[in-house]
């Protein structure tokens, strides 16, 4: 049984398989080819919290590969009323075939997998994301048409987004640099990760400028993400500067991409005119949430792996 907790879990082959099941999928569904590898399967999905990108695609993925995705809220289960997780996952893997769930703590996605029996898919944490990082590689090859060799700079808070893409970037043999601001920095056991690669492959530093140079894909996410409303006003102090802008792209290699994991807050971490300019790659990347994630649903959930 197979499962996708955090990316660090994810050999090198296996997150490249997976990219590249991603593209075959993608191609399919472009072309009217049926890929039904999930007919009858059902995915319970559970959200702590709100989304748009993660619900839709994977409610829309689930369909098209001929399973059933279930929608389920916090208020609609008995967790989100004291129910202990542990007793949860025993009781949905007697129902289901798998689980996605977007919730806060790593440690509840944890606990699913440990306790129950199905597949159990991490939809985000406070701690990670892998689903969007496959999708940010995936499209990083789509455009460049290859990861290796190539820079990617990420710019911003040492969040959930920049402590999946280090690994992301790093296991598929990117190098990776990033510039947040002191008290902002993703956590001691990410970066011990991220030196196992030496210094010409891993670095973080305070100046955004330093951290883009000769970057090949620039990245960002909000200030403030979900649970940190109650910070915005010290986040937006503390984040001043740290913008994907003109400047900021003049220092970066020629055709250099921009991604962002969405929703993006024009004039905050971006400006409006490097969002529009890139907003092709950027909806591409959106886009690929779908194909990603079936493609991680059939490498869970499958009986039967398609040749790719």
């Amino acid at each position: 049984m197979k499962h996708l907790l955090k990316l660090e879990d994810w050999s090198t082959e296996e997150i490249i398989n997976t990219l590249n099941l991603a593209d075959q999928l993608k191609y399919e569904q472009k072309h009217g080819i049926e890929h039904k590898y999930l007919k009858g399967k059902t995915l319970g999905m559970i959200f702590e919290k709100s989304s748009t990108r993660t619900r839709v695609s994977f409610e829309v993925g689930m369909t098209q590969l001929g399973g059933y995705p279930l929608f389920l809220s916090s208020n609609d289960l008995q967790i989100g009323r004291g129910e202990p997780v542990e007793d949860t996952a025993r009781v949905l893997s007697r129902f289901l075939d798998g689980i996605m769930i977007r919730t806060f703590e790593q440690s509840e996605v944890e606990a699913l997998a440990q306790y129950g029996s199905i597949p159990i898919i991490n939809g985000l944490t406070d701690y990670c994301h892998p689903c969007q990082v496959l999708a940010d590689l995936m499209t990083i090859r789509e455009f460049k048409g290859k990861l290796e060799g190539l820079k990617m700079c990420f710019i911003g808070d040492g969040n959930n987004m920049m402590n999946s893409l280090i690994v992301g970037a790093l296991s598929t043999g990117m190098s990776f640099s990033a510039a947040c601001p002191e008290g902002y920095m993703p956590p001691e056991h990410i970066l011990e990760f991220g030196k196992k690669y030496g210094k010409d492959k891993f670095e973080i530093v305070t100046d955004p400028i330093e951290a883009a140079r000769n970057a090949d894909v620039v990245y960002t996410d909000v200030w403030a993400s979900m649970g940190q409303e109650e910070e915005k006003k010290i986040r937006e102090a503390a984040f001043a500067g740290y913008q994907i802008n003109k400047e900021l792209m003049a220092v970066t290699n020629s055709e250099c991409m921009v991604l962002h994991c969405l929703p993006a807050h024009r004039g905050e971490e971006i400006t409006a005119d490097v969002f529009e300019e890139h907003a092709n790659e950027i909806f591409e990347e959106a886009e690929n949430r779908l194909h990603a994630q079936k493609a991680v649903l059939v490498e869970c959930m499958a009986d039967e792996k398609p040749e790719h």
